[in-house]
């Protein structure tokens, strides 16, 4: 078992899934942007959970600049945001009972390379903000993920958090930060040697509280 004294999460393939809603919005989106249309699917969502503005609208539209695609992310970030809001997305099984059973124990935060709406969206859809002291992101703060994260531990003076996240950028930031990493492996990426959990509730036999 592992030892701490808070969690901390990833968002995307960690708390939920949205890819399929922002394919959906993002298509809308870009069928307005001549420079940008091309077919988006569920697919080309999932390849680029994760990662920061810029290597996302390098992946998505290689044909755009660094300047432009800045621009663009920022409509589409209005338009999901607005979308996730209303509808959310899909929270994975047992997700909420384990927010539940965790925060009674340690407190909880959100750390995602996201736009500072896109955290709020989450919570203001799902209703989970009650279980989370604190949240950060690469939209807020300009830092990476790794800086954010001992950012989150510093604010909430932990001594011994862990970072729960599905993808290798998730485990390189964990580290950065010098914090133990654990796979969410229901989620988008492949990460070898470290703890895992095949589901959100597998944390509570994982951690020592």
């Amino acid at each position: 078992m592992i030892k701490c004294d808070s969690v901390l999460f990833d968002l995307d393939g960690t708390l939920w899934d949205t890819t399929a809603a922002l394919a959906e919005v993002w298509q809308a989106v870009i069928m307005d942007e001549p420079d940008a249309r091309r077919t988006l699917t569920r697919q080309d969502m999932t390849g680029v959970m994760g990662m920061t503005s810029t290597e996302l609208m390098r992946t998505l539209f290689p044909g755009l600049s660094d300047e432009r695609g800045e621009e663009l992310f920022e409509k589409l970030c209005i338009a999901e945001d607005d979308y996730l809001r209303k509808h959310g997305g899909i929270l994975y099984d047992g997700l909420e009972e384990t927010l539940r059973a965790l925060s009674q124990k340690v407190p909880l935060a959100i750390i995602s390379n996201c736009g500072p709406d896109y955290i709020p969206a989450f919570f203001d859809a799902h209703g989970l903000e009650k279980y989370f002291s604190d949240w950060e992101c690469i939209g807020r703060t300009g830092l990476s993920k790794g800086e954010n994260i001992r950012l989150v531990a510093e604010r909430g003076g932990f001594k011994a958090p862990v970072y729960v996240g599905d993808t290798s950028m998730d485990q390189a930031a964990a580290q950065a930060a010098g914090v133990p990493f654990i796979f969410a492996a229901y989620g988008f990426g492949n990460v070898k040697d470290c703890p895992r959990v095949d589901g959100p509730a597998g944390l509570l036999e994982l951690l020592e509280l």
